[in-house]
């Protein structure tokens, strides 16, 4: 069998090597496998500066998943939210993504996880949030990272999991959670 153009034989077999190799990067790399979010790589913890990190620091040499995607969104997307202040000097560490600026704990702001934060395509949209038997509207502010994290950047602290509606206590306050009861809770939320 002739081969035109000079193409060897042992050409066309390692072109098939080569795109099946490349189609398994691309296919591990994007992690949307069936509805859900894989992790896409893993964060190595270490040791912050002594008096750098007060509340959820990374442990050196623990390792944590970091994520490009969130799950999908739905009418009523499950998610775990969480307590930030994104008041200046707060838990929330810098101003916000969307507008650099800082926003007061008794305003409804959230910042979601890197996914649903979706390149800002988010920001100053509202979600309606669903939980404790009640449900509020709250703006997009912010990113909850889930792609970086054990850095001065995000306070020492872990990747933000793929799932985070991260909000304030206003938002806590407007669904009757008890303050004890602050922290993290089983919510739904969806577009507005």
């Amino acid at each position: 069998m002739k081969m035109e153009a000079g193409i060897s034989k042992r050409a066309i077999p390692n072109a098939v090597i080569i795109i099946f190799f490349l189609s398994l990067v691309v296919a591990l790399t994007c992690a949307k496998v069936g509805g859900t979010c894989k992790a896409s790589g893993r964060l190595i913890g270490k040791r912050p500066p002594n008096g750098k990190c007060q509340d959820n620091c990374c442990e050196p040499g623990r390792s944590f998943p970091a994520f490009h995607c969130s799950p999908p969104v739905t009418k009523r997307t499950k998610a775990t939210l969480t307590l930030n202040s994104f008041a200046r000097g707060g838990s929330g560490g810098g101003p916000s993504e969307c507008d650099g600026k800082f926003h007061s704990d008794d305003t409804l702001v959230v910042a979601l996880s890197t996914g649903w934060f979706n390149q800002r395509k988010r920001c100053h949209k509202s979600i309606i949030i669903f939980g404790n038997g009640r449900r509020v509207k709250a703006r997009v502010v912010d990113e909850c990272d889930s792609t970086k994290g054990c850095d001065a950047e995000h306070d020492f602290q872990p990747p933000c999991p793929n799932n985070v509606v991260d909000a304030s206590k206003a938002v806590w306050e407007a669904l009757g959670v008890p303050n004890k009861d602050w922290g993290q809770l089983q919510v739904e939320w969806s577009d507005a």
